[in-house]
Parts: structure tokens; sequence; C-alpha cells
């Protein structure tokens, strides 16, 4: 099992750390708010503990749960206090209106953070895909990025521990298309499947 801090305490990081404590595995909350971070730490018990804001995470993977603008100053902050770490952004960049990217380069907060990441620290992107209620009581699959396999290798094994089935779609580069299918999953639950209650997967066809 995994070794897993989480930065951030609203419903991603509540119901990545539920499913988390669910499948064996050692989660820190690390919250600006430290009772926040406390109480959510209690709600999910496992032995789930409260860090610093700012101080060196105790997981060996640590969860960037944030709006999409918190992600990379909280990188900065945080520093070296990442060396060697495997940071995991989840953000979506919406424009104002959920139809497009708030950046307009061929980038990702991804991407952004791996910039400010210290020496040693490898940055994945997932989770992204899927909306906060399927992640909680469905069995989705998470699409990930990354440009350093053994930081991969770790997070596949953590989302495995969750039940889950991760699909690697390539380097980090990768995570500028999966913040796009954000937004497409935003377009078919407005549209095409006219609710939020499903994710996007992939169907193997046999050989």
């Amino acid at each position: 099992m995994s070794s897993i801090s989480i930065i951030g305490t609203g419903n991603m990081a509540r119901t990545i750390g539920a499913r988390a404590t669910a499948g064996g595995n050692t989660v820190e909350i690390m919250g600006r708010d430290r009772s926040k971070a406390a109480d959510l730490a209690k709600a999910l018990g496992g032995g789930a503990t409260t860090g610093e804001w700012g101080t060196t995470p105790a997981g060996d993977i640590v969860i960037v749960a944030l709006s999409y603008d918190g992600v990379v100053p909280a990188v900065a902050h945080y520093g070296d206090a990442l060396a060697g770490k495997v940071i995991v952004d989840i953000s979506n960049p919406f424009n104002s209106t959920f139809d497009g990217l708030a950046h307009r380069e061929e980038t990702s907060i991804a991407q952004e953070a791996a910039k400010a990441a210290p020496a040693g620290a490898s940055v994945v992107k997932a989770f992204n895909t899927v909306f906060r209620h399927v992640l909680e009581k469905g069995q989705p699959d998470v699409f990930i990025a990354g440009d350093d396999l053994q930081a991969k290798a770790r997070v596949r094994e953590f989302i495995e521990s969750l039940g889950l089935r991760p699909l690697d779609v390539g380097g980090l580069n990768m995570a500028h298309w999966l913040e796009g299918a954000g937004v497409v999953t935003v377009g078919l639950a407005n549209h095409g499947v006219g609710n939020w209650n499903f994710a996007l997967g992939i169907t193997e066809l046999p050989v």
C-alpha cells in the first residue's frame, strides 16, 4: 500500500482520502486551515493524520487537491519540502463558461507545476476526468500522464488500491489533452449524456 499526503480539504480531498483509507493506504491531510484538515482526518478515520501546511509531507505521493489556480502556488510554496515526492495534480482549469480551458497555450497545470517543483520531484496528472460523486460511488477508469515511469508506476499502484483501473496516456505533455478531456466531460454532461452520473473510459474489444 502507499503513503499518501493530500494537500487540500475540499470534496475531492475527502473522496480520494476516503477511498485511500479504505484501500489500506496511509493518509495525511494538509490544509491552510489546520482545524479543517484535522476535522477531515478525523472523519476519514483509518489512522489518517494531519500535517502542517508548507512542511515536508509524510507521504511519498502528494495529491494536490486544490482548485486549478491554487496548484502551482502551492507547489512553489512547499518548494524543497516536495523534493523526492511524486506530486499528483488532479485539477481542471475550466474557463468561466466551462467550455474551454482557462489557459490558451498548449500547456497544462501539471506541466506548470512541474516547472515550479524542486529537483527530484515528479509530477503526474490523474483523476481530472472523473466527477467527484462518480469517484465516490463508482469504478471509473483513471487516466494518468507523466514523464517519470517509476512515478507513474507508484501512482498506478495507488489507483489500483482504490479498486480502480489506471490507464497511462503517455508523457506529461498529454496532461494538456487530459484537461481538454475534462472539458469534454462537462460538455457531455450538459448535452450528449444529459446528466453527471458517468465517467470517460475505455472498452476493449476481444482480439
